[in-house]
């Protein structure tokens, strides 16, 4: 193949990748399909140039995740559901391919492109809420998603990216800095709490970075908030506090079922997509709801479901991913990405206690993109791959 075939052919790879970005948080099934097309592309780039595979560091704890999660299908009592569930590892593929396309500039107009598309989502769940009634607990606004958990996860990964563009890139501000209050706003009225608890740890941690005393405008933008936001919103800010609300309740009870999954199964788990049918079985007497699809805690699920040396693997790529972003962030080219990224790891870690975001592909997709993205910033493409 020549030079000019393998530079249009990674061309093509990129315009999936950016595709992909585009299209994930309106629907899943069309990101799914550019997903596969721009990882068919990405291996045939490699092919063609007979390059060798470059992965980041992240890559390891991520396999070691994968092969254990492989494992625990071993010993699930429905291998076939297991097996099936487990397809979601292919996810995992994102890292090494977005590393390879998105080198270099490219980084950065992938991140553009997903706040751009922020603004967008943002704006029909607006819409949802002010015109179509999607005001109330029992139908909240959800974009064009299945459900408003993954509405308001990708919602909360969006908000992190933009802070961190506009505290650390200082020119062309004016786009990032109009999406914002769009993006804030349609992440409150989703009524998502776990979402907010993550949005509020990333900008937290994006205005220390930035700059400390920047924390002081952190109560101002409460009491702006508390101001401004319909009582039904701020109501279900102060249900976060209730020790009597019923799905407070319900997650402690979840607590104790998983730790009783886990000391009944350390090793292999009870097997992926197997928490939603044994959950009868460890249901803890002060439970609300009578079943759950999963624990609504990322570590508790995958040590429930994959056993601890899933969990053990998932911490080892925690801290790969904290301390790489971290050197990136302070001796990379474009410190805007690792801050982008740092914001999505504090996010999702916060959220995660109280969702098993991890474990939802449209989240997963987002957020595995966010943290490659500075690390294939500070990757020269090679020569003949072309502009």
């Amino acid at each position: 193949m020549t030079p000019d075939h393998r530079t249009r052919l990674e061309q093509a790879a990129v315009v999936c990748l950016l595709g992909v970005v585009t299209v994930v948080p309106f629907s899943i099934a069309a990101a799914e399909i550019l997903l596969a097309l721009a990882i068919v592309g990405w291996l045939a780039v490699i092919a063609a140039g007979r390059e060798r595979l470059q992965v980041p560091a992240i890559c390891w704890p991520l396999a070691a995740y994968a092969a254990w999660t492989l494992v625990s299908v071993v010993f699930s009592p429905d291998r076939v559901a297991s097996l099936s569930d487990s397809k979601e590892l292919v996810l995992l593929l994102i890292v090494p391919m977005v590393y390879r396309l998105a080198a270099g500039r490219r980084a950065s107009t992938v991140l553009e492109v997903l706040i751009s598309v922020g603004a967008v989502s943002a704006a029909i769940g607006v819409v949802q809420y002010g015109i179509l009634n999607y005001d109330h607990l029992g139908q909240r606004p959800q974009g064009t998603l299945g459900h408003y958990m993954t509405y308001s996860g990708t919602l909360m990964l969006i908000i992190g990216a933009t802070t961190a563009r506009l505290l650390f890139r200082t020119e062309k501000r004016a786009w990032p800095a109009l999406v914002m209050p769009a993006l804030l706003v349609a992440l409150a009225l989703t009524f998502t709490r776990s979402a907010w608890v993550g949005a509020c740890a990333a900008i937290a941690l994006l205005f220390v970075l930035k700059d400390f005393r920047l924390l002081a405008a952190l109560p101002v933008l409460a009491a702006l908030f508390f101001a401004l936001a319909p009582q039904a919103v701020t109501g279900r800010v102060y249900s976060m506090f209730d020790l009597n609300d019923p799905t407070n309740r319900d997650r402690v009870a979840m607590m104790r079922a998983g730790a009783h999954m886990i000391r009944d199964h350390p090793i292999a788990g009870v097997g992926p997509d197997m928490v939603i049918r044994l959950y009868p079985q460890y249901r803890d007497a002060s439970a609300v709801e009578p079943i759950n699809p999963h624990l609504h805690n990322v570590p508790l699920q995958i040590a429930a479901e994959r056993g601890l040396p899933a969990l053990a693997a998932w911490l080892w790529f925690l801290v790969v991913l904290a301390r790489d972003l971290w050197r990136a962030f302070r001796s990379g080219p474009v410190p805007w990405l690792p801050a982008a990224g740092l914001a999505a790891l504090v996010s999702m870690l916060s959220a995660g206690l109280f969702e098993y975001n991890f474990g939802d592909s449209e989240f997963l997709v987002l957020f595995l993109v966010l943290v490659t993205l500075p690390f294939a910033a500070g990757r020269a493409r090679p020569a003949a791959a072309g502009a």
